[in-house]
Formats: C-alpha cells, structure tokens, sequence
C-alpha cells in the first residue's frame, strides 16, 4: 500500500507529507488504515476538516481523475466499504473517540485529526453557548432602553424593513452575533451605528472596542470605512474618543509571536477588550477561530462580519459559512417578537422542529446600496451566487457600462490580456518618479488582475512573469543592473510570511521605490493610513503582484477588476471564486474567459467537510 500511496504522491495526488503521516501511523498490515490517514490528511489541506468514511470510494479517492491507480490502490485496500473501514479505526490504537489523547478521532461517520476535532468542538460550543440564553438581560441592558438608542441612530424607513437596523438590534441584544452581508449592504455602517449605541448605552463607564481582520489590508479598509461611517454619529467628544480608530490583524491582536506556536493571549491571559468586531469573517479558518474565541474575555461582545457566500478560508474549514446557513431557519417565535419590538418592524417567526438556537443570533443584511438595478456588477454577481449560468452570461447582452467580457479562445487572446493590463498598471508607473508613495500605493488599488490559480500560463506564477515581460518592453519598468536583483521602481510585492518583527503579515501589499539617495525601499500602507519603509533585504517571503489570487484578493477592494480564468477546467475554480472575484471590482470588471469555463465554475458550488454544523444542532426545539 505505501508503494502505491508513494506512486500517488509523485504525481500530485497525495502531498508527502500525507504519504509520511500515513507510515508513521499505520503499519503494513494496515492498509485500509493507511488509506484513511493519507486521504484524511489530504483532505485537511486541501481545506476540509474531516473525512466522511461512507463517502469515500473508489471513485472519490482521487475525484475521478487517475481511475487506474485508484483502482489498484483500492484493490491493494481490499476493495472496503465503510463497515471495513470502521473496523480498521476501532481496531487502531491511534484513534479513539476523542476521549483519550491519540492523533485521530473517530466521531460518528467522520474522521478527524486531533487538533481538528478539539478546534471544531471549541468553536461549536462557544457558539452554542451564547445561542442559549434568549433574555435581553443576559447583557446587562432593557429593552426599552435599546428601543431607544436604535431609535436615535437609524431614521425610520416607511414601508419596508431596514435590516440595517435589525442587524443593530440582533447585535446589541446578544453577547454573540453575525452580520452577513455581500458588497455594499452596508456592513460597516450598521456596525458604527451599533458601536455608537453601545457607547451610549454603557453612560459613564468607557468600553475597550477593539476591530480586527484577517489580512491587514482588510484591516485598512475596515479602518477606513468605519471611520467615513463614524463621522456623522451623533456623539459627545469624549464618546467619539471611545471609537476605535485602527483595525488590527488577527495574528497582531492574538500576539503571534516569532517562531513559536504559542499565542499571546489566550485562555488563561484573555484579551483586555470589551467589544470586539471582526471583519471578513469569511476568512477566518477553523484554528484561528478557536484561538480567537479562547482568548475573549468571559463577558466581551462579539460581532462577525462578512460575506457568507464568498470563498471560504484558504485553512481548514468554512466556519461563517457553516453557521451561516442556519440564518434560512429563519428567527424563533420569542426572538421575531423580541426583533420586531426593538426595531418597529414587523419580523416573522416560526417554531420550527430541529431549529438551531444560534440561528437566533444571524442576520442577513438584503439590500445593496453600492450595486443598483442598473449595475452589471450587482446582476451578475447576483445570477453567479444563485448558480444561474445563462442568467449570468446574458448580464454581458444587456449594455452594462461596468461589464466587459472578452471570451478566451486562442493564443492571440491570452497576448490581448497581457495588453489589457499592461495598459491598466500603466498609470501608477507613471507616477512612480514624481508622487508620493501614498498616492502611488492608491493609485496601484485602482486596477488588478485576479487569477483563479497559482501555476501554469493563466497563474499567478505565468501571468506575473508574462506582466513583467511586457511592461520591459513597453519601458513602463526599468530593471537596474548589479546588486538590485529583482528589484526596480515600481515593483508591486505581496508578503507571504508573517513577520511580526516588521509589522507585516500574509497578504499585504507593498510597492518599491526609488528613495531621493538612489535606493530602493519598499513601501506598505498600514492599517492606521500611515507608510511604512522598508529595505528589501528585510523583508520577509514575498512575490511579484501583478497577478494576485482571488483568494489572496479577499478584503480588497479595486476601480477595475480584471477575472481570467484558465482555459481548461480546474477543480479549484467554483461559484464562490467567480463570485469573490466579481464583488472586489467597485466600478468595472472585466473578465477573461471561455464560456464553457464560466459556466462549468457556476455550477460547481464549494463543498468543505466539516462537522461544525452538526455540532452547532446537538440541541435543537428552542423557540
């Protein structure tokens, strides 16, 4: 068995790493054994959190592709069904069902590895916790007295429901809420106006808000936005002074320390806040939402943020998606009621069998403000997330001016994309001599290119090349000669390590520019709007970004947003991607695809196995 799994991994189907764990863990005798651990290993890269044994077949071990390798191993296995796979776990001193310390679990029909399955069973019973208590006492506060700080804080809306204002009430109300939104629902508006009520509401004492995000350039945003949304909230000065005024990454707030596992904060040394907003929620995997949720305060407030439907966490695990999808149970009779009274609006209920508690602490926000109904953007984004492919590409028939699609085909096609962008960085290389690197980082944000892969001609690694290439010879970029190596002015980099030592973490963007003595430095906004320099030398992992991932897109926001696709199918490239990708462009996307392509991504809606879900419904029937 371990020939073959071997012979798997040569060609990409296992990763070594997963070949290895299963030789650590299972013996030659053992070779359904050895399977499980490989494949379960597998899964947990690629995203999942466990394994389903009456899910894993023949078929399935490699989804379709290499059938007669999967045969051969499934032949070497004994060609098992999942009562031989369940007796292989039981009979394994390695796994247990999660009352002793081995390196597996075995719950029900799913597979875990130990730390997955501790992580699953922290954050589902936080969530369940705070789902339980349904009284608006539980945090200390009336009901009338919420009524009326909503009331001061969102103008009454006739003949329709603000769910802006339900989101407020829903979050005040509760120690543990989610607000799910897509682009332009108002997200971050509704959390200033919330934010401000709690300020008001706490009177004398002076609460300890923190905001935090997964990326710092999603804490930029996030500290820009609320900041724009803060300005007009009718506060005293000394409240205004209580309004956090910078966003902090996730790593940064738990004190991710260098070269160590160990976090800053954390159970037993708890973070020093009373209110706690988190951004781009969706990105959030499994682990970092438990180290998070292990490190509040006994009775701090949580608020999540994002957008339910986007991609989910590059990690393991769909945590907002997961929960999330109890928000279509819609309220409970008590909560609809307890709603309808804080908000004015007519909120439905229902007692429904097997309803989850935490559904009670969701709110969808519905309507957007930046995509009307005459925004191609909003439409098309709109018919890709409902998986209407037709509806989606007849969005490009009906003269959108924010909508452009220029259908891939042959090699004179990939040769007019890399000329669309040379011609879309043209103007911040422009710049890169005369402004300031502010301006020019801004400048940068109003044009990307997003990429549904890392390799290959239409990856990230192909198209930055091919980018770079074509600015050369265009003279828009100048490499310098000696020592400088890959570095010139006008270089745009993305940080793929966490350096806590400089500030900079997995995701952020910077710029390199020629200083006034002839150097070359390179330049990142941080989240409170301030630059920083750095020497090249200094920095830790980092790429060319012409081309950027859509997953490393996430909590950005761009003018122009170009999407190309490949031009052969991926199993990387699902709904969510192309809805991720469509939702960064705020005035123009522009997109470079075969329609086969599109539409096979359409169809494929993401699937990660988790059993957080299930987790969250251990207790149902509360109404």
């Amino acid at each position: 068995m371990f020939n073959l799994l071997q012979k798997a991994a040569e060609i990409n189907l296992f990763r070594p790493l997963d070949v290895q764990l299963a030789r650590l863990l299972a013996t030659d005798s053992e070779p359904q054994l050895a399977l499980l651990i490989a494949k379960l290993s597998a899964e947990a890269g690629a995203g999942h959190v466990c394994l389903s044994l009456s899910s894993l077949n023949e078929f399935s071990l490699f989804d379709g592709r290499h059938s007669e390798l999967a045969a051969e191993i499934w032949r070497c296995a004994g060609r098992p069904e999942r009562a031989d796979f369940l007796a292989a776990v039981n009979a394994s001193p390695v796994v247990s069902d999660g009352g002793l310390a081995t390196p597996l679990v075995l719950s029900g029909d799913r597979l875990y590895l130990q730390r997955m399955w501790q992580d699953e069973g922290q954050v589902a019973a936080f969530f369940l916790h705070h789902s339980r208590n349904m009284e608006i006492g539980a945090v200390g506060l009336h009901e009338e007295t919420l009524r009326q700080a909503l009331d001061n804080l969102f103008e009454p809306v006739p003949d329709d429901t603000d769910w802006q204002k339900v989101a407020a009430a829903v979050a005040v109300s509760r120690q543990v809420s989610i607000i799910s939104g897509g682009p332009g629902t108002g997200k971050t508006t509704t959390v200033a106006r919330l934010l401000a009520a709690l300020i008001r509401l706490a009177g004398p004492a002076k609460l300890r808000i923190a905001l935090a995000a997964p990326t710092g350039k999603a804490a930029a945003r996030l500290t820009e936005s609320l900041g724009k949304a803060s300005q007009n909230l009718p506060l005293s000065d000394v409240q205004r002074q209580q309004m956090p005024s910078e966003a902090s990454t996730l790593h940064r707030l738990l004190g991710v320390q260098p070269n160590s596992r160990q976090l800053r904060y954390h159970k037993d040394n708890p973070l020093h806040l009373d209110v706690l907003i988190v951004d781009e929620a969706s990105m959030v995997d499994l682990p970092m939402m438990a180290r998070l949720v292990d490190a509040l305060p006994e009775r701090a407030r949580l608020i999540l943020l994002g957008d339910r439907d986007q991609l989910a966490s590059v990690e393991a695990g769909a945590v907002l998606g997961d929960i999330c999808r109890f928000a279509e149970q819609g309220y409970s009779n008590s909560r609809a009621i307890q709603l309808s009274g804080l908000t004015g609006y007519h909120i439905e209920g229902n007692h429904l069998a097997g309803s989850v508690p935490v559904r009670d602490n969701l709110c969808l926000l519905r309507k957007s403000y930046r995509f009307h109904q005459y925004s191609g953007i909003g439409q098309f984004s709109l018919a890709v997330n409902q998986g209407d492919g037709r509806g989606a590409i007849g969005c490009f028939n009906r003269g959108f001016s924010d909508l452009e699609w220029l259908k891939m085909s042959d090699g004179n096609d990939y040769l007019r994309l890399l000329e669309h962008c040379t011609e879309g960085y043209r103007h911040y290389l422009s710049q890169i001599k005369t402004a300031d690197p502010l301006a020019v980082l801004a400048l940068f944000n109003q044009f990307r290119l997003l990429c549904a892969l890392r390799s290959g001609p239409f990856g990230v690694e192909g198209l930055n090349t091919r980018i770079e290439q074509a600015l050369l010879a265009k003279r828009l970029i100048a490499k310098m000669p000696g020592a400088a190596g890959p570095w010139y002015p006008g270089r745009p980099v993305m940080v793929s390590r966490n350096d806590s030592s400089l500030g900079l973490y997995n995701g952020d963007i910077g710029i390199a520019l020629m200083t006034d003595s002839g150097e070359i430095r390179v330049y990142f906004q941080l989240p409170d709007g301030s630059v920083k320099a750095v020497q090249p030398s200094r920095l830790p992992t980092c790429e060319t970004a012409y081309a950027m991932t859509v997953h490393k897109s996430q909590g950005s926001e761009f003018a122009h947003t170009v999407l190309a696709l490949p031009d052969s199918f991926s199993p990387l490239i699902s709904r969510e991607l192309v809805y991720t990708a469509i939702t960064r462009a705020r005035e123009k996307l522009t997109l470079f695809a075969n329609e086969n392509i599109l539409l096979s991504a359409i169809r494929a809606p993401t699937e990660r196995r988790s059993g957080l879900a299930e987790r969250l419904a251990v207790e149902v029937g509360f109404d």
